[in-house]
């Protein structure tokens, strides 16, 4: 079981990420771009690849669920009172590396 505090401290932890407000939500970005969202106290918006978001949803439904920008699915979004710690890391891990400037990689 996370915290929103939990939530922020393990996306902060990657390389060189920043939080900044995304439209009244906390937003974690690494080289000015967004890996993830604290969405509500209880919900955070992981911006992993397609693949990831697909196969995090699979294994835990009750714990994941996907989020569409449009057409697109653009993110899993994670139930912080349900996940492990060991999830939302890989999740937020994964996020990151897509999103980090390659020489940081």
């Amino acid at each position: 079981m996370l915290s929103a505090d939990d939530a922020r401290r393990l996306a902060l932890s990657m390389p060189d990420a920043v939080e900044q407000d995304h439209h009244g939500k906390p937003s974690f970005r690494v080289g000015g771009k967004i890996f993830a969202t604290l969405w509500s106290p209880n919900e955070m918006n992981v911006m992993a690849s397609e693949p990831r978001i697909r196969m995090a949803v699979a294994d835990d439904p009750d714990v994941c669920s996907e989020v569409m920008w449009g057409r697109k699915l653009a993110a899993v979004r994670v139930k912080l009172d349900a996940a492990s710690e060991a999830l939302l890391e890989d999740l937020l891990g994964e996020a990151w590396a897509q999103r980090a400037p390659k020489q940081q990689q």
